[in-house]
């Protein structure tokens, strides 16, 4: 097993020396298992609990059988698209051991989204959670070079199950020769702002993501168990729920059902997590849940948010309630996990903190420049070691978005005179009203903080002498009417805690927010449907 160095984490930044020779699944677990740790739970599911040395078993047969049965060559592509159950780590690890590259995809999307994946990726086999298959048989025969389908989690075993293929496999199996620059796995960028793109990224990031955030911001260590909302087909959750335990020898909670507040606060009940981690809609959405449990019936000691900024008011009434901060952070998939956040002892709700130790950034204005003065705007872009390779046969968008040693966010941020980062938007989603740049996210957290509003989404519309200005879109509380009064109120509302210039000329009352998996809102599909 390659060897890891890790310098004091009280360092400024981590000093991470990663050897060429390196395979990041066989660090993963083998790290554990020479600590001792095999009979120590690594995963529970909805259908059991599983030791470091069932993992390990079902590591090296999946990425056995992937080789030797499946006919896979070292570098060869496969699709998963897998819930969140055992399954996932089980063929995301035993592929990444076997040299074969994992494309871990959304199982929300649609079998067009799917087809166009396969297509683009050229993934010679796809891994497919039973009750997705009907996105995927069509495709076989439909997509060239996609040559099977292996099923996870049926409940009748066939040729093409997974659980067939991994009794094919050996127990024993040695990691194939990756080098810590191969590409070790890709994720699709979500969507937010348009088509997602195969971000690739290489084999030294995964445990580069642990050292720099999950240990000196969380604390984990092998006592933890944590339980990530986030699915692990995403950046935030893959960190969440298998790097970061694994890296420590935690144990990781896994949901294959949608995180609605029911079915995260049984897990948090269950399964009493120290470590939760979720996104600013389910965190608004579980306080405002009648049966949100009590601070008695969990034992949480942190808690996370990343996906999009968390609104002041829900960050603090979370902190009241539960006596536990949340840490909200900024990640990408470009940059694999969180790069900017809050920590322990030091969360100042409304920002997102300050950079992770091994992490640069810096804010660039229209111009090129860099943003000296604190309270300016400008694009936030990061300097650190687990940015991406690259964008798949995208070298247009790479281009524009890997510059040497920095990556774009396409992000807009504001330094405050503490040297804390507040967030205002998505570079395409800043408005200029007046002539003066106006942050969406400062308005609907305006709007949030009123009692009658569980989310809001703003995006720029043009008026009658097609001048930008706010639209918002609000999801109300369970139990309230729309009408004319309440949307007036909420004007006023706006108007009393921002400047007048900044509340939403028109506003539209919607059952729910189009989003991403992820929980980021798709305001891209509100501008495009925006009539004002």
């Amino acid at each position: 097993m390659p060897t890891l160095s890790v310098a004091d984490h009280a360092t400024s930044p981590p000093s991470i020396e990663i050897p060429r020779q390196y395979n990041a699944a066989d660090d993963l677990i083998a790290r554990n298992l020479l600590a001792g740790r095999g009979a120590r739970l690594a995963y529970i599911d909805d259908a059991g609990s599983y030791s470091y040395d069932e993992l390990a078993r079902r590591v090296n047969r999946c990425g056995s059988a992937l080789r030797t049965v499946a006919g896979l060559r070292q570098e060869d592509r496969i699709l998963m698209c897998v819930h969140d159950t055992i399954e996932f780590p089980s063929v995301f690890l035993g592929a990444i051991k076997a040299g074969i590259v994992p494309i871990a995809v959304n199982t929300l999307l649609t079998a067009n989204d799917y087809e166009y994946m396969l297509t683009d990726s050229r993934a010679r086999i796809a891994v497919v959670s039973a009750a997705l298959l009907p996105l995927f048989e069509p495709l076989l025969g439909k997509v060239p070079t996609l040559e099977r389908i292996i099923v996870a989690g049926t409940a009748n075993p066939g040729p093409d199950s997974l659980a067939v293929l991994l009794e094919q496999g050996r127990d024993d199996f040695e990691a194939a020769s990756t080098l810590a620059d191969d590409a070790c796995f890709w994720l699709y960028s979500s969507g937010s702002t348009g088509a997602p793109k195969g971000t690739v990224h290489i084999h030294s990031s995964l445990i580069q993501t642990a050292e720099l955030y999950a240990r000196p911001i969380l604390g984990i260590n092998e006592t933890d168990v944590v339980f990530s909302a986030a699915k692990l087909f995403f950046a935030y959750g893959l960190g969440n729920g298998l790097t970061f335990p694994l890296a420590a020898g935690a144990t990781a909670v896994l949901m294959a059902e949608r995180p609605t507040p029911a079915a995260v606060f049984e897990r948090l009940r269950k399964h009493r997590p120290t470590i939760f981690y979720g996104v600013p809609t389910l965190y608004a959405s579980m306080l405002a849940s009648a049966d949100c449990p009590t601070r008695d019936e969990m034992r949480l000691r942190a808690c996370t948010s990343a996906g999009e900024a968390l609104p002041e008011g829900v960050g603090k009434r979370w902190s009241e309630r539960f006596g536990v901060d949340i840490l909200d952070g900024i990640g990408s998939t470009e940059m694999l996990h969180i790069f900017l956040s809050n920590r322990a002892g030091d969360v100042r709700y409304g920002t997102t903190g300050k950079p992770v130790p091994g992490y640069a950034v810096r804010l660039i204005d229209d111009d090129g420049n860099e943003v000296t003065v604190p309270g300016e705007p400008g694009e936030l872009q990061i300097k650190g070691l687990t940015s991406a390779a690259c964008y798949w046969n995208n070298r247009e968008k790479t281009r524009a978005t890997f510059q040497g040693l920095w990556t774009r966010s396409g992000d807009k941020y504001q330094m405050d005179a503490d040297g804390y980062y507040v967030y205002e938007g998505r570079s395409d989603d800043m408005l200029k009203v007046s002539g003066i740049y106006v942050s969406p996210i400062e308005v609907e957290s305006a709007l949030i903080a009123h009692e009658a509003v569980l989310e809001a989404a703003v995006v720029g519309c043009e008026d009658e002498d097609r001048l930008i200005k706010p639209k918002a879109y609000v999801v109300l509380k369970p139990g309230l009417k729309a009408d004319d009064g309440l949307r007036e109120q909420l004007k006023a509302h706006v108007k009393s805690v921002l400047a007048p210039y900044k509340y939403p000329r028109w506003m539209e009352f919607v059952e729910e927010l189009p989003k991403t998996a992820t929980g980021k809102i798709q305001r891209f599909k509100l501008r495009a449907a925006a009539r004002c």
